[in-house]
């Protein structure tokens, strides 16, 4: 019987616990719609890299993502820091 209470009490601290918890996005809504178009200009084929989409043609997923999240910085959307990598 005491193992009950103890259990039944725990499973109420952990409850009360998480829910204490705000989660906050670390991108905002206006970076994925930047990341969006990005990706979807990589898909048709106009999506190229440089100052002044005056490199070649982007064909990574990755760098897709990247430029577009480097359009959403540009705007002012919520989006992290660069990494130094």
């Amino acid at each position: 019987m005491a193992d009950e209470t103890s259990a039944g009490s725990q499973k109420k601290y952990l409850q009360k616990k998480s829910s204490n918890r705000k989660s906050s996005r670390k991108y905002g809504e206006a970076a994925s719609k930047a990341v969006a178009s990005a990706m979807r200009r990589e898909k048709k084929g106009t999506l190229r890299s440089g100052k002044g989409s005056k490199g070649g043609k982007v064909t990574s997923r990755k760098q897709a993502i990247a430029i577009g999240l480097s359009e959403a910085r540009k705007r002012g959307a919520k989006v992290p820091k660069k990494s130094a990598a």
